[in-house]
């Protein structure tokens, strides 16, 4: 039992700078360090945030007796090994999406968390946001009736000339499937409750990366969902899940509008009702959900096997556009 996390970052990638932050203004939560494979890299990002403690090495600060959890934003292809270090370091692990390159490594991940008895979550920010939680409220009470179907995207346009970001390095990890679908697929998951019965998606690749997919996902008792996610399209994030009774629509699902209660709309016998929920930051509540499992002793949380499930899809639908098939899940 611990009363404040003790956190470590490794790595200062720019969604660092984001958890950093959060990490500093959760309750139960305080960040102590972080680093970097180059102690001036890690010197200039603590001095800028006043954070005490530096290292020159990943595995320095996993050595550190006053560290309790890190947080991982490393290239996908860099997660697998620097989790399972940390996890065998008893270090408890929130890691970035995608939690890892394909279904086995999250599965090691996660054997080895659980074997460590530490906690290991992907960073899913949305999932945490007090709105979801009215939205899935909204489903549980069939506000829609019968759900039928579910449309999703989330794509933006990359500025021309982006050969070295990461998003585009096939060794790496990258890819708008793993980088922007994680997102859509975690949100039909999230409303039908239950993997797919099968997948089939169509891709645009280049150099091995997928700049854009889009996929069907069919579901029993008649259900639909689609999405698509992209590197060369207008900024989209949205949803809408869709009942024989009503929809809910939610168009900034995985960030909210800055300075505006967070919203979303229900649809119900041709009327629109908008919705709205007093705006909190999702990567404090991210930072504060996991600090309190952690100072609660918890052991087991459905974080990993929700970023297991969605993985299997993300793995199913790369078959899919490889094949030119139908990928059945249960095969």
């Amino acid at each position: 039992m611990t009363e404040v996390v003790r956190w470590g970052i490794i790595g200062t990638a720019s969604i660092a700078d984001k958890v950093g932050k959060a990490i500093a203004n959760a309750d139960g939560a305080r960040l102590i360090g972080i680093a970097s494979r180059d102690i001036a890299k890690a010197e200039a990002w603590a001095d800028e945030r006043n954070v005490p403690a530096r290292f020159g090495s990943y595995e320095s600060i996993l050595e550190a007796d006053n560290i309790d959890a890190v947080y991982i934003p490393l290239p996908p292809s860099m997660h697998m090994e620097w989790t399972i270090n940390a996890a065998e370091k008893g270090k408890h692990v929130l890691c970035e999406k995608p939690l890892a390159m394909d279904v086995r490594q999250v599965e090691a991940m996660r054997d080895v968390c659980r074997h460590n008895e530490v906690l290991l979550m992907d960073g899913a920010m949305w999932v945490h946001l007090l709105r979801t939680t009215s939205m899935k409220k909204q489903l549980d009470n069939g506000a829609l009736g019968t759900l039928r179907r579910v449309t999703a995207a989330f794509t933006f346009k990359m500025a021309a000339d982006q050969s070295e970001n990461i998003r585009l390095q096939r060794d790496l990890g990258g890819g708008s499937l793993g980088d922007l679908g994680y997102y859509p697929i975690r949100a039909i998951l999230w409303a039908f409750e239950e993997l797919p019965l099968a997948v089939f998606a169509a891709a645009r690749e280049e150099s091995g990366v997928d700049l854009n997919v889009s996929a069907l996902l069919w579901f029993d008792d008649d259900r639909m969902a689609a999405f698509d996610c992209s590197f060369d399209t207008y900024s989209r994030q949205w949803f809408e899940i869709a009942g024989t009774e009503g929809s809910l629509v939610c168009d900034d699902f995985v960030v909210p509008a800055a300075d505006e209660p967070a919203r979303y709309w229900l649809h119900q016998k041709r009327m629109a009702e908008t919705k709205t929920v007093a705006v909190c930051r999702q990567e404090v509540l991210m930072i504060e959900a996991f600090s309190a499992a952690i100072s609660a002793g918890e052991r087991n949380q459905s974080w990993v096997e929700d970023a297991l499930k969605t993985t299997v899809v993300c793995e199913a639908l790369r078959r899919s556009w490889t094949t030119g098939q139908r990928i059945e899940l249960n095969s």
